[in-house]
């Protein structure tokens, strides 16, 4: 038997054992969603998209701006660390986490909004224009923003492969900010903590032009690897989807756990 002859029965013969092809897209379809998971594997240097257009496409980044913002927050001293607690104004908010006083802690894990932009407000938008241009985050567009949150709001726009660009320049602390106030981010950052992997990220979710936009970012550190990855939902703002904010990390572990990155349930 030659040889291509050769290869195309043993071809053959193996296919019924092969595994098959990973259907990246069943995550979303199961959550009744689109959009895109992107992923980047530090030590093949390959990255992994679910919808190789929508990574490239920018959108607000909501709450995941908290991860840079918090950065400038602490590099410029608008607060003392980390715990330093700032009044609440007594304006009833929508989640009960945001109706009391709180730090920069549980801010980030909270995503309260009146607590970074009323620190945005002290910065101003020309200092974070420079911090944006030096960190290459994002359009710099700040101009059509609600008062200070131009990350909720406006023309201010980020694609989720910028997304993971901008984490491997901040875990390998290549960013314009102190070793301190990286490690303080880091350590917000903390989602989850086994002695197999460390899980850091952000989830953000904001509703502009009528539309819901979700996320999820961050990065999966293991022993000999690390692994970014960057998830965004979207959809009509009055279509209907309880599951659309557990779905952001729902989606991105389904996917992570199919490329064999993080371990099954």
């Amino acid at each position: 038997m030659n040889t291509p002859a050769f290869f195309l029965l043993a071809l053959a013969l193996l296919l019924p054992f092969l595994a098959p092809a990973q259907d990246l897209q069943k995550p979303f379809k199961e959550c009744g969603l689109e959009g895109s998971t992107t992923v980047y594997d530090t030590r093949q240097n390959r990255w992994t998209f679910t919808n190789q257009q929508d990574t490239q496409r920018a959108t607000l980044p909501a709450s995941t701006f908290k991860i840079l913002n918090s950065l400038i927050l602490l590099e410029e001293k608008a607060v003392r660390d980390e715990h330093e607690v700032l009044k609440w104004d007594g304006q009833q908010r929508s989640i009960s986490a945001w109706n009391a006083d709180t730090d920069m802690k549980n801010a980030f894990a909270n995503s309260t909004v009146w607590f970074y932009v009323r620190l945005a407000e002290q910065i101003g938008k020309d200092k974070y224009r420079a911090y944006l241009k030096r960190c290459g985050y994002g359009n710099g567009k700040l101009t059509n923003g609600q008062g200070a949150d131009f990350w909720n709001y406006g023309d201010f726009a980020i694609s989720p492969k910028e997304q993971i660009e901008f984490l491997r320049k901040f875990y390998r602390e290549q960013l314009p900010f102190s070793k301190e106030s990286i490690r303080k981010v880091k350590q917000m950052m903390v989602a989850e903590q086994t002695p197999a992997y460390t899980l850091r990220g952000k989830t953000g979710w904001t509703s502009y032009g009528g539309i819901d936009n979700g996320w999820w970012v961050g990065y999966l550190e293991t022993k000999d690897n690390v692994y970014f990855f960057a998830t965004r939902v979207h959809k009509d703002k009055n279509t209907a989807n309880d599951n659309f904010a557990s779905c952001r990390k729902t989606i991105t572990k389904q996917i992570l756990q199919q490329l064999g990155i993080l371990p099954a349930a």
